[in-house]
């Protein structure tokens, strides 16, 4: 159900209007995991700095809430999501073979996440993007937070 504490939705705006929508879910503060899904961004918010620091502000959250590790599944099909994973400084962990079905069909399921342990060289990868300085007059990124990001994944794919 989308009215309950599980998942969580956000709506993320750009230029004062929804352009997109995020969750949190799979919520478990007892034991410090939170999965961040149902990611969907209309294409006036895909590959934006809006759409990014949208998704940053929701992993810094979960660390500063005392979340010990912050996941992403996503379609293994779904190499934007997967890219954007890593791109975020998610680790990959694994693919779930058939992990369900998925529009008449087996969906093997990509995992990833970042843990606290990833979290300080996170943070400072974020700093170092979001810095103004770090976008020309056009706004496009000087360093690529993917550039920022790729020495902290354990493993990527």
């Amino acid at each position: 159900t989308c009215l309950g504490e599980d998942p969580k939705f956000y709506t993320i705006f750009l230029d004062h209007k929804p352009a997109g929508v995020a969750s949190y879910m799979r919520i478990e503060p007892k034991i410090g995991c939170i999965e961040i899904g149902h990611i969907h961004l209309s294409p006036s918010l895909q590959r934006t700095r809006v759409g990014t620091e949208a998704l940053l502000l929701m992993i810094q959250w979960a660390f500063q809430a005392g979340y010990r590790r912050v996941e992403w599944k996503c379609d293994a099909l779904n190499a934007p999501s997967r890219h954007a994973a890593q791109r975020l400084g998610f680790s990959f962990e694994g693919i779930f073979r058939q992990a369900t079905m998925y529009k008449s069909r087996n969906r093997d399921t990509s995992w990833y996440a970042a843990t606290s342990a990833d979290w300080p060289a996170l943070d400072q990868a974020y700093q170092i993007w979001r810095n103004p300085q770090n976008f020309n007059e056009e706004g496009k990124e000087l360093k690529k937070l993917s550039a920022l990001t790729l020495p902290i994944l354990l493993n990527h794919a």
